[in-house]
């Protein structure tokens, strides 16, 4: 991994982004169960998404951590009916959560387009499970809640699309422009399928950490832009920001428009763990 700015951590392939995100996972729920007894994690979908799931599962440092004091919401979610395999939470169970012996109770889904009759409805409910997750947990720990409307977030996964949008937040569409509301209903998404539930940027940038994994060389020209200080109407991965930290773990590819100026930079890393 070469030096990078502030921020930003360059992996030469995504199998080494890949690994090395789900290594940074474990320790990171380590940290935190230490510290406060259970985590929080919100996952995503996606090739690196996934694949930094099945890479978890594999690590033999897994063990290190309690799964079943770890709850697990997701950024977004496809509005299509239970068991669909293109659902984040199918690809999730497989990958990850049932391997580990996750308990159904920690696992927080977005309910499915049978289980439910509209995307909206979908988008109301899951407001109401993270509005009783953060009612729960504060009267339990006695915690300051960040967002009285939302469970404390650990760490936030999110991908970005080649048009830069993070979970179902599109470029210049109503879900990105969406504020006082924890959650959207998405019903003319551009890419299939065009109904989706997703957490509002609002909702997204309560995490403590937001840790955007990002892969290859059509997902450059959005990284490029993000980083570049674009506006998160165009370029919504531009608006994903951490209360104490924002990562951006991508690979070689994926780094390929950074601009000079930016690969320049006096405060560079290569890994803050």
């Amino acid at each position: 991994m070469r030096p990078s700015p502030k921020g930003v951590s360059i992996h030469p392939t995504p199998q080494a982004l890949v690994a090395t995100n789900a290594g940074r996972l474990i320790t990171k729920l380590v940290d935190v169960q230490s510290r406060r007894g259970e985590a929080t994690v919100v996952l995503t979908g996606g090739s690196v998404g996934i694949a930094t799931l099945e890479a978890v599962t594999a690590n033999p440092a897994r063990t290190a951590v309690d799964w079943t004091r770890v709850n697990f919401w997701w950024g977004d979610e496809r509005f299509l009916p239970a068991g669909n395999r293109e659902l984040n939470s199918v690809q999730a169970r497989q990958a990850m959560l049932d391997p580990l012996g996750v308990p159904a109770g920690r696992i927080h889904a977005v309910a499915t387009a049978d289980e439910v009759g509209t995307v909206e409805e979908a988008a109301a409910d899951y407001a109401r499970q993270l509005a009783d997750a953060a009612a729960g947990e504060q009267l339990e720990a006695g915690l300051e809640p960040v967002d009285a409307r939302l469970p404390r977030f650990d760490v936030l996964l999110l991908g970005v699309g080649p048009d830069a949008h993070i979970a179902s937040l599109f470029p210049e569409t109503p879900g990105i422009r969406t504020v006082g509301q924890t959650t959207v209903a998405v019903r003319d998404a551009p890419k299939p399928p065009p109904e989706r539930v997703s957490l509002t940027l609002e909702s997204i940038n309560t995490a403590s950490e937001i840790w955007l994994g990002v892969a290859g060389n059509d997902k450059a020209g959005a990284v490029g832009l993000a980083l570049a200080g674009a506006g998160p109407i165009q370029v919504p991965a531009a608006g994903a920001r951490g209360r104490t930290k924002t990562r951006w773990l991508i690979d070689e590819a994926a780094a390929s428009q950074l601009s000079k100026r930016l690969l320049a930079s006096d405060e560079s890393e290569e890994d803050e763990d």
